[in-house]
């Protein structure tokens, strides 16, 4: 079978990661986590000492570094889910601590942040057989190829 990517874009709080992670996994796809991206971004910057001790980021080593960062997703054939891997480590676990948690808003605030990562959606999306949500997805990330676009409520499919 012809793989293509998905993309299931909507307002904020519509079901789209429920409905994703669900299709991902009956169809056999990698549902992309991009919130998990961010996460994974955060705890490279934690790891690599670059938040301030007042918990600003060093946002000049961050942005000379961000081409040291890989994220990427594979399968766990026993939770049906994927898992986020860093620069091949699994950081599933890691990147779900209070620690990121408390830290991530700033890093996803930051735009050379959100344009590496819309540049790796962008490559992920070109290997085809993966699911992504979020709101804009379709169009901030979107993968230019002939794939037709079907909305209906407030999806982009």
């Amino acid at each position: 079978m012809r793989k293509i990517t998905i993309a299931i874009d909507g307002y904020s709080s519509c079901g789209k990661s429920t409905m994703a992670k669900d299709l991902a996994r009956e169809i056999g796809y990698i549902y992309v986590d991009t919130g998990a991206m961010y996460r994974s971004v955060t705890l490279f910057a934690m790891r690599n000492n670059l938040f301030n001790e007042d918990g600003s980021i060093k946002t000049d080593e961050l942005k000379s570094r961000m081409n040291e960062i890989n994220i990427s997703f594979k399968l766990n054939s026993e939770t049906g889910r994927p898992d986020t891997y860093l620069n091949g480590e699994l950081v599933e676990k890691e990147i779900r601590s209070m620690d990121v948690s408390a830290r991530v808003s700033k890093i996803a605030a930051l735009p050379f942040v959100r344009e590496a990562l819309v540049a790796q959606q962008q490559a992920m999306g070109k290997e085809k057989g993966i699911i992504m949500d979020g709101r804009d997805i379709g169009t901030v990330a979107r993968v230019e190829d002939k794939a037709t676009e079907v909305r209906r409520a407030g999806f982009l499919i």
